[in-house]
Formats: C-alpha cells, sequence, structure tokens
C-alpha cells in the first residue's frame, strides 16, 4: 500500500494586517524557524518589489510617482501573477511558501480608496488559493506609534481605518467562498515572542504535516 503522506505538498499561508501590525517581523521568523527544524519554506512578499512591475509599484507607495487609482491596482494584481507559477511549483515541490500580503490586501486597500469591491477582486481570480490566511488585528492607535508608521502612502491613519472595514468585508467572502477555516484572526498584541507562540499554536500541523489535496483557486 502506498504511503498517503507521500502525496502531500507544500502549504501556503498568507499573513494579512493593516500596516505596522508585526506583520512582516512574525513571516521572517516564521520562515527562519521552519529553516531551523528542516523544513523546506519560503518567504514571498508582496508587492515583490523587486521585479519590473514592482518597482513600478515601489515608486507609487513611495510617492514618487502618481498613478489613477484603477491602474495601480491592476499593476498589484499583476504582480502577484508574475509570482504565481513559482508559488505553485514551489507549494507541488514540498515547499512551505508564507506570503507577507497578497490578493486579500490588494481588495481592502484599492476598495478603501473607492473602487467597485468587485472590481478589486476579480483580476485575482485563479492564482493560488493559500491553505491559510492569518489575519493580524491591532488596534489604530497602538499601530500609529510604532516606528516608521506615515513613511509609506496608504499609512495614514483615516487611510487604515477605511482599510479595516474593508478587510472585515474581504474576510467574509473567503469565508463565503471557501470555508471559515482558511481565514483566522490572530491577535497581535504584545510582544514579538508572544505573537510568535500564537502563531504557531495555529499553523503546527499544517508547517509539519504539509496538505493533502490539489492547490486551490482563489475566488473559483
Amino acid at each position: 500500500m502506498s504511503d498517503p503522506s507521500s502525496s502531500r505538498r507544500g502549504a501556503f499561508i498568507v499573513f494579512e494586517g493593516l500596516d505596522r501590525c508585526g506583520k512582516s517581523t512574525q513571516v521572517a521568523r516564521l520562515v527562519e524557524r521552519l529553516e531551523r527544524k528542516g523544513d523546506r519554506a519560503r518567504l514571498q512578499k508582496f508587492p515583490d518589489r523587486t521585479t519590473a512591475i514592482g518597482k513600478m509599484i515601489d515608486a507609487y507607495l513611495q510617492s514618487k510617482a502618481e498613478m489613477d487609482d484603477h491602474a495601480i491596482h491592476l499593476l498589484f494584481s499583476a504582480n502577484r501573477w508574475e509570482c504565481a507559477n513559482a508559488i505553485r511549483r514551489d507549494l507541488e515541490n514540498g515547499i512551505t511558501v508564507i506570503a507577507d500580503r497578497y490578493a486579500f490586501s490588494g481588495i481592502a486597500f484599492s476598495a478603501a480608496k473607492g473602487l467597485p469591491f468587485d472590481f478589486c477582486l476579480n483580476p485575482d481570480k485563479s492564482l493560488p488559493l493559500p491553505d491559510l490566511t492569518l489575519y493580524m488585528t491591532l488596534s489604530q492607535e497602538e499601530a500609529s506609534s510604532r516606528s516608521q508608521f506615515g513613511e509609506e502612502r496608504y499609512e495614514t491613519v483615516s487611510m487604515q481605518s477605511a482599510t479595516r472595514q474593508q478587510f472585515t468585508l474581504v474576510a467574509q467572502e473567503v469565508k463565503n467562498r471557501h470555508g471559515k477555516e482558511r481565514w483566522v484572526e490572530v491577535d497581535a498584541r504584545g510582544t514579538i515572542e508572544e505573537v510568535e507562540t500564537r502563531i504557531e499554536g495555529i499553523i503546527a500541523n499544517l508547517t509539519s504535516q504539509g496538505v493533502q489535496g490539489e492547490i486551490g483557486k482563489l475566488w473559483i
């Protein structure tokens, strides 16, 4: 009889949240922790600012360039599509992919600027579906007080407040279409180590055992 675990693939885990919630710190620490254990894992940042499209996005986020809201939204989506094949390939090869932001941020931030929700969602249809999205929650007061807040275009209190409301709608969309278990909130208050412990308790099975079944398609 064949070993059922042999058909397992890597887990696709996405971290989401408002700016300065500690998300990027936790993503980096998780990848390092998995690698120390001997697990194969890699970090995927969105936007990926190393690509040609990513460099255009970077200039926009640093307010060095101006762009129509519809156009920049589509560029964010195109940036994710640039990376989609590599994500699928790595997952199929048993590598855990940890993403710092994904399509959900794209929807929330663009919808917060007033673009129609469906317009924001549609360009990402059929992207690889995350097995789990961890949405890190933190009060606006605490996030605003953290170092470097305000350095990029979207880091204003009004924009973050509007985006927080849109993330609530995104979460409901994920749960309705793909199942409640794929979106989990994580309390981002406390020390780095305390938050890390909360995350480890949620993802332990995914990262240690891998995932059974094919990679899903987002919004399908």
